[in-house]
């Protein structure tokens, strides 16, 4: 018999230290799947911010990271937009990289492929972050 489960939504707080910065949440969003019993399911990763959003990439090499900030700036640099709080680019980036993941879970654990780790990016910090983690699907 499998017993769906619809668990309490977990929220991470994640303080981040720079404007611009990618964090790697992977350990942590592991945790929260073991933690929640479901063997066979999805995990679905969230940001509720508008500056800030998540991302699956390499989190082997960390200059793929690197990489990602540094042509985001390029395509959207910090500059004079009509909104008046001087984030705008923030916003912009955060839309273009998205506020969300949904990775499979089997056999009680993330489905990632060899190179992929979950990234907070974080577009407007220094900041405390919020990221929800909710995990849902079955335990046998």
């Amino acid at each position: 018999m499998v017993e769906i489960s619809h668990g309490k939504m977990q929220e991470l707080e994640v303080s981040t230290t720079a404007r611009n910065q990618l964090v790697n949440l992977t350990a942590r969003v592991r945790e929260a799947v073991r933690v929640s019993g479901v063997q066979e399911g999805i995990c679905l990763v969230f940001v509720p911010h508008t500056t800030a959003g998540v991302t699956i990439n390499e989190d082997a090499d960390p200059d793929v990271g690197a990489d990602i900030l540094e042509h985001l700036e390029k395509l959207v640099p910090r500059g004079r937009y009509r909104h008046r709080e001087g984030n705008a680019d923030s916003h912009i980036k955060a839309s273009l990289v998205g506020s969300s993941a949904l990775i499979p879970v089997e056999g009680g654990d993330l489905r990632l492929g060899t190179w992929q780790g979950i990234f907070l990016c974080e577009f407007d910090g220094p900041r405390r972050r919020r990221v929800w983690v909710k995990i849902m699907g079955g335990s046998l």
